[in-house]
């Protein structure tokens, strides 16, 4: 399954380049609002609470624009095709699930830049390492988790109380995949710095993550149709075969010069 989520994600971003790039630029044109908003402001008002403010700002700002985005290229993971204006078709919906995870990124600023330094320097030192341990897992749990909060929310059409449990529900069940994806997902990130994050970018992550849950889902699909079946032993080849029929495969050439076929 994973061999093929990559193959897939890999063609589909590419037939895409252009629609993830533009999207992607997007995404860091809101990106320098807190990145650079609040240390220019720190050179005129000296104010704590004013740099905070206009980092949560941008936060929010991002928070929804990745969820507005990821609303977007799902049709792409469908075999379809997108437009720029389905962007801002779907920016209405993407609102309150942008809003809830702007607060939640938030909190996880707070608690990386404060709330753990703090617990790790507390007297007695044991309780402050303990506290600080509790809550550095807790949020690494969190991470696992909520990386398919955007994905859940635009693919399964959940509320967002039960996105937050679904995404929850899917790490635990598939741990080894969600420690995948997040490992993956940082050195894809990486591989962006090449091309000044524009590709594949943030967006191309979202792709990725939509693509994975899209086949995740196969799974129980087959487990809802065959009740009492080992959940260990899902028959991926069997599931993929018409994924497989509709994705093709090509080679460098196919790539480069895909007129030529």
């Amino acid at each position: 399954m994973i061999g093929f989520l990559i193959r897939k994600t890999l063609y589909d971003l590419w037939d895409n380049m252009f629609r993830i790039v533009v999207l992607n630029v997007g995404f860091f044109i809101c990106a320098a609002i807190p990145i650079f908003l609040p240390k220019l402001a720190g050179l005129f008002i000296k104010s704590t609470a004013l740099e905070m403010a206009l980092s949560a700002l941008g936060i929010f700002i991002c928070s929804i624009y990745l969820a507005t985005a990821a609303i977007t290229i799902k049709p792409i993971s469908d075999y379809g095709a997108i437009g720029f204006a389905d962007f801002f078709r779907s920016l209405k919906i993407a609102l309150p699930a942008g809003i809830v995870m702007g607060f939640f990124v938030f909190l996880v600023f707070l608690i990386i830049t404060y709330i753990i330094p703090f617990y790790a320097t507390m007297e007695p030192f044991t309780v402050g390492i303990i506290l600080a341990s509790i809550v550095f897992w807790v949020t690494i749990f969190a991470l696992l988790s909520f990386q398919f909060y955007f994905t859940v929310y635009a693919r399964l059409g959940s509320k967002i109380i039960k996105a937050f449990k679904k995404c929850m529900i899917i790490s635990l069940d598939n741990t080894g995949l969600a420690i995948f994806l997040i490992i993956h997902n940082f050195f894809a990130l990486l591989i962006s710095v090449v091309f000044a994050f524009m590709f594949p970018g943030p967006v191309g992550v979202l792709l990725y993550l939509d693509e994975a849950i899209r086949l995740r889902l196969l799974k129980y699909d087959w487990l809802e149709a065959n009740p009492g079946a080992n959940r260990r032993k899902i028959p991926w080849d069997e599931l993929l075969i018409e994924e497989r029929e509709r994705t093709g495969t090509r080679t460098f050439k196919n790539f480069i010069f895909p007129w030529k076929d």
